[in-house]
């Protein structure tokens, strides 16, 4: 991709990643809420592809496509938090959720059901189904999560040390081994379906073949999952 006086050619980088980028951005808009549109992520992405394509340096050692892909999600990701894609409303609908999941948990000694979750906030089972396909894409940390009246401040206890970053913990040997537990703590079904996703890399439309339901019953499933992990992996 260079021009004849050898001179990288951007104009033709970014012709030949743009496909990466609606890629990433379907991929992306998959796990949020059905109000965000996936023409403006892919806007976003696409600047991102033209600063990646401007800013690379091949004696930087990285390949291209690996240079590109960061840029273009971190791209993405900006659109997103300056637009805040996910309502308050939507947060506060998860919380609930959590909260309820974990109060189960304690009380019942196992995994709750949707139903016993779904009876324990006073709603049917398809108005709770309905509250997990609504709250897809609460998997990213917000503010607010850091601010809980009963548990003090979570972004304190993170910051109180200001020498070490606060991804130290993600990376940890023991994040990751309570992680695996409490992954191995989900129900079966949740727990196929996180491997597909992560492990796999399937979408939900392909899980959804597999597992012979919708793709909207994936989403619920998935966001479930996202919250009975989000509880054991609270203290983190």
């Amino acid at each position: 991709m260079y021009t004849p006086t050898g001179q990288v050619d951007v104009e033709q980088r970014i012709a030949d990643y743009a496909p990466l980028v609606r890629r990433m951005a379907h991929h992306l808009a998959a796990k949020l809420p059905s109000s965000v549109e996936v023409d403006d992520i892919i806007q976003a992405g696409l600047i991102g592809l033209m600063d990646a394509a401007g800013r690379f340096e091949a004696s930087q050692g990285n390949q291209f496509e690996t240079y590109a892909s960061q840029r273009i999600r971190g791209a993405m990701l900006d659109e997103l938090r300056r637009n805040d894609w996910l309502p308050r409303s939507i947060r506060k609908a998860y919380r609930q959720i959590e909260s309820a999941i974990g109060l189960l948990e304690q009380r019942l000694g196992h995994a709750p059901t949707e139903r016993e979750i779904a009876a324990e906030m006073g709603l049917s089972l398809p108005a709770y189904q309905e509250m997990l396909g609504e709250a897809r894409g609460y998997q990213l940390f917000h503010f607010e999560d850091f601010d809980t009246e009963s548990d003090g401040s979570m972004l304190d206890r993170l910051a109180a040390d200001h020498d070490h970053n606060p991804l130290d913990k993600i990376t940890d040997k023991r994040f990751r081994a309570a992680l695996v537990k409490a992954i191995e703590m989900l129900p079966e079904r949740e727990q196929h379906l996180m491997g597909m996703y992560y492990e796999q890399e399937m979408n939900f439309k392909e899980i959804a073949a597999v597992m012979k339901v919708s793709e909207s019953r994936v989403c619920q499933l998935h966001g479930q999952a996202v919250a009975r992990l989000r509880v054991k992996l609270k203290d983190w």
